[in-house]
């Protein structure tokens, strides 16, 4: 018999293959989103430099813009909401702060109705002291004096430290300190139960709702823009006092329907007032609605065209401002033709600090443009005393630019005299004058209507005294005498521009 071994045998392995391992489950693939234009123009709008808000940091406005996304996405609400005129995320966090304010205030207002009741409780208010208080303005001691004045600018400078006078401490305060906190201490504690007792004597009672209507308006504040639901074409423009309900404001479709009516009336009619109300109200129904899109352009684009033609500078710099703000925010519209007009206008003002500033917010893509050119070049014939080519270049003027051209076309003219007076001695011919002027008269015969004009230009000017009608058919005038005239002319028409409404 063998003794048992000391070890547990075990089963050599036969192969050195491994068990095959378990096929690894591939997670799913995320479905790439694509984001309508609609959720893209608004992404843009968001992160657009003329939107940001001061206090409101760009981290802080992705996040919420990653909310808002994120919520309409989950609700399936991406493709159903109207995201040009859904409120952008930096206005949100503003109303959200307005509406925090708001809350708080009301809540200081009710801590600070129960702090003065305690005080009027513990006796630190007193009619006498107040009215001795409102007394002493009128006369005050020599105590009181003392009291009021500061230790530092008192006379007596020997009493107290150094340190004391540097500090404006003195023994009087410290005493007169210990005793208030003496007197506070003295068993007039904040406990509730005593402060409820001190509001039953004084008649303080808990606020509630007053069965009188109030003045203030209590409503919830509108955290996003006004939609309206007003479906008339004609709207008079009234001014608002107050945010208006949305039963008095058009929605956008109603608004393209009422541009469209306006222009039809206008070129029939041609009612200035009318149409400048009409218009006036489509840009109010624009603005409370917070629409900034094509159509918004197109109103302020036909506006400042009818004010152009009307010469109401008023209005037509309110709308020039309105456009140069939404085309630099990219919304599309005729903004060739408006840069045109308003470097037209600087150099109708003769402002050269706005010119300045237009020429340096000019890119190379609208120094291209024909419009923006023919503008350039009539700033440039002016500032270099060219009145030549001035003069042709108010011939070729495009769009409504001669509007703005016959504003200022009287002083150049004058301008222009003051030089041929001292170019062209002793006389030159009146039809020289005319051509060179560019006057084109506007009958059957335009030459002799061109003369005509001139002629009636020169005397209204001072110089009738100085036409020789000695020769009919060649009727001269004579510049050698004339030159002080137009000079005296010429420093009167750009004394000063008198205008309202200026960019």
């Amino acid at each position: 018999m063998y003794p048992q071994p000391a070890y547990t045998a075990v089963a050599a392995r036969q192969t050195l293959q491994r068990p095959t391992p378990a096929p690894a489950v591939e997670p799913p693939k995320a479905k790439k989103v694509s984001w309508s234009p609609g959720v893209r123009g608004y992404v843009q709008r968001a992160f657009d430099a003329d939107n940001a808000m001061a206090g409101i940091e760009t981290p802080e406005m992705q996040q919420r813009l990653k909310i808002v996304i994120t919520q309409a996405a989950e609700a399936g609400q991406l493709e159903t909401i109207d995201w040009t005129v859904y409120p952008l995320p930096q206005h949100l966090i503003q109303a959200e702060r307005n509406a925090a304010a708001l809350s708080s205030t009301h809540a200081a207002h009710i801590a600070n109705l129960n702090n003065a009741t305690s005080y009027l409780s513990n006796g630190a208010y007193s009619p006498e002291r107040n009215n001795k208080r409102k007394n002493g303005d009128l006369g005050a001691t020599a105590g009181e004096e003392s009291e009021l004045t500061p230790p530092w600018k008192k006379n007596n400078t020997n009493k107290g430290s150094l340190e004391d006078r540097m500090t404006g401490k003195s023994k009087k305060q410290d005493k007169k300190q210990k005793k208030n906190d003496a007197f506070r201490a003295n068993n007039l504690g904040t406990d509730a139960h005593v402060l409820e007792k001190r509001k039953q004597r004084f008649g303080y009672t808990s606020p509630e709702p007053s069965p009188y209507p109030s003045s203030r308006n209590d409503s919830p504040e509108r955290t996003g823009p006004l939609v309206g639901t007003c479906q008339k074409i004609e709207k008079s423009y009234f001014r608002l006092t107050a945010p208006p309900a949305p039963d008095t404001v058009r929605p956008l479709r109603i608004l393209e329907q009422a541009l469209s009516h306006i222009r039809t009336k206008w070129k029939n009619e041609h009612n200035y007032n009318y149409a400048c109300d009409q218009l006036k109200s489509l840009r109010q129904d624009l603005t409370v609605q917070h629409i900034q899109n094509e159509l918004t352009a197109k109103v302020y684009e036909c506006h400042a065209r009818i004010a152009l033609e009307m010469k109401d500078l008023g209005e037509y710099n309110q709308c020039q401002t309105q456009l140069r703000a939404l085309y630099k925010s990219g919304v599309p519209g005729r903004s060739e033709e408006f840069t045109a007009y308003r470097i037209l206008y600087t150099v109708y003002t003769c402002n050269r600090t706005d010119m300045n500033n237009l020429l340096a917010d000019l890119t190379q893509a609208d120094k291209q443009k024909s419009g923006v050119q023919h503008a350039l070049q009539v700033r440039s014939a002016l500032a270099s005393g060219n009145y030549h080519k001035f003069f042709r270049l108010y011939r070729d003027a495009p769009f409504m630019g001669p509007y703005l051209l016959d504003m200022i076309i009287q002083r150049e003219r004058i301008a222009a005299m003051a030089a041929i007076c001292r170019a062209y001695k002793p006389d030159v011919s009146l039809s020289f004058i005319a051509q060179e002027l560019a006057f084109f008269g506007d009958g059957d015969s335009p030459e002799l209507d061109a003369s005509q004009q001139c002629l009636e230009f020169l005397c209204e000017h001072g110089g009738e005294a100085f036409i020789d009608r000695t020769v009919v058919d060649n009727v001269r005038f004579q510049t050698g005498k004339a030159i002080q005239a137009f000079q005296d002319q010429r420093a009167a028409a750009f004394r000063s521009v008198d205008i309202k409404g200026q960019i």
